[in-house]
């Protein structure tokens, strides 16, 4: 298995070196001496992705980078990533960010103003709400290291970080949450942290930021039973698939919760 994970790394470190050329799939086995087969059995294992879908968030996050540290184009920058069709990567990154390019691009001063909103909260705001002890999903955040700030939770259909989560909360300190009104179905638990100190940029690409995810799936049956989950907060690893979902987006509905609640 120590092998394995070493492989994996190398992988992961030349797909991060090379994400400007053509990666197929071929070429990626052949660099770590696997078959297609086996490779994307044990990077899937790994990272929870497949190869290509993992590439593919990787030339997104470059896509945001760039939205923000240059003055091209959003035809140029599609075209940098390798998307040919500007159409299908406007839809591709507003599917998988949550806002078009455009607004990504111009959301630095929102995001500055959400966080600065957010630090005078002082309360949880889910934002479903449920009964029914079978359709909840409860659980507890820790942090391997100290931080001062929010944290935002998610339910995923996927095991990355993508388009908005089908149910989500914000906590304003480390402890418990829960999710009420959870449909059935498959889920992935991912979490990550905003710290009061963090500039916009620092939001809108959120690269450093403590996190959490789960590569196993949470399933949701009628009559099922979730049982408590224990989330870690931990450094970014190397096989972490980037934050692609925007989290101004999140913390706007977050904001708007809160505001609907304080109403009632």
């Amino acid at each position: 298995m120590t092998g394995r994970l070493t492989e994996i790394d190398e992988i992961l470190a030349y797909i991060q070196e090379h994400i400007d050329e053509p990666l197929p799939l071929s070429r990626l086995a052949g660099h770590v001496a696997y078959s297609t087969y086996h490779f994307t059995r044990i990077f899937k294992d790994r990272v929870g992705l497949p190869p290509l879908y993992y590439v593919s968030s990787l030339r997104l996050q470059k896509a945001k980078e760039l939205l923000l540290s240059t003055n091209w184009s959003i035809r140029d920058i599609a075209l940098e990533i390798g998307q040919q069709s500007l159409g299908t990567f406007t839809t591709r990154f507003t599917e998988r960010v949550g806002v078009t390019p455009l607004v990504f691009r111009n959301s630095a001063l929102k995001a500055d103003i959400h966080l600065r909103s957010l630090q005078k909260l002082t309360q949880r705001y889910p934002l479903l709400l449920g009964s029914s002890p079978h359709d909840r999903i409860q659980g507890t955040v820790h942090s391997e290291v100290p931080f001062e700030g929010v944290i935002l939770i998610g339910l995923f259909t996927k095991p990355i970080p993508e388009g908005l989560p089908l149910y989500g909360t914000l906590l304003t300190s480390l402890g418990d949450f829960c999710f009420t009104g959870v449909k059935p179905g498959t889920y992935y638990l991912m979490a990550t942290s905003i710290s009061w100190g963090m500039q916009a940029r620092d939001v809108l690409l959120p690269s450093t930021t403590l996190r959490s995810r789960s590569k196993s799936p949470i399933i949701v049956g009628p009559a099922s039973f979730v049982p408590h989950q224990e989330i870690m907060l931990r450094v970014p690893r190397l096989d972490d698939p980037p934050i692609l979902i925007s989290l101004p987006l999140l913390m706007n509905n977050f904001l708007l919760r809160a505001i609907q609640n304080s109403n009632r």
